[in-house]
């Protein structure tokens, strides 16, 4: 992985090796006639103390919508549940990346987690890991900052 197991200590380390299937299980608020889900940007919206929130609040308070709005009751993720998220939720961060080796890594490291699901604190850790090998975040360092 990307050394975050030495940086944080008692966390685990996961990977993204082989993309998820494509989720065909109706969410539970569908399956049961309950109306659609409010948008992220309106749940963004609702919360008045990011009224004046700077972006990377606003960010990570959309990380934590996201991967709420697809926990169980208990808060967690399944390991499918979680492949399906980052395949569509962080799809420019490991696309191109299934060869390398540290995204391989990190995959098998969320196929062997021998718990079947994850807490935020690993889902955070784990988007962590995959945005530090992506070639997406490259290309963000290489952004042009002033004129």
């Amino acid at each position: 992985m990307c050394g975050c197991r030495a940086s944080v200590p008692g966390t685990k380390q996961y990977s993204v090796n082989q993309p998820a299937p494509a989720s065909t299980k109706k969410s539970p608020s569908a399956a049961a006639g309950m109306p659609k889900s409010i948008p992220i940007a309106k749940q963004l919206a609702s919360i008045k103390a990011l009224g004046k929130g700077s972006d990377l609040e606003k960010a990570f308070a959309t990380m934590a919508l996201v991967y709420n709005n697809s926990a169980d009751p208990e808060g967690k993720l399944s390991k499918a549940e979680t492949k399906s998220l980052l395949q569509t939720q962080f799809w420019g961060f490991i696309q191109g990346q299934e060869n390398k080796p540290k995204y391989q890594e990190i995959i098998s490291a969320l196929d062997e987690e021998s718990e079947n699901k994850i807490d935020f604190e690993d889902f955070m850790i784990l988007l962590v890991s995959l945005t530090l090998m992506s070639d997406l975040l490259q290309e963000i360092k290489n952004v042009k900052t002033t004129k």
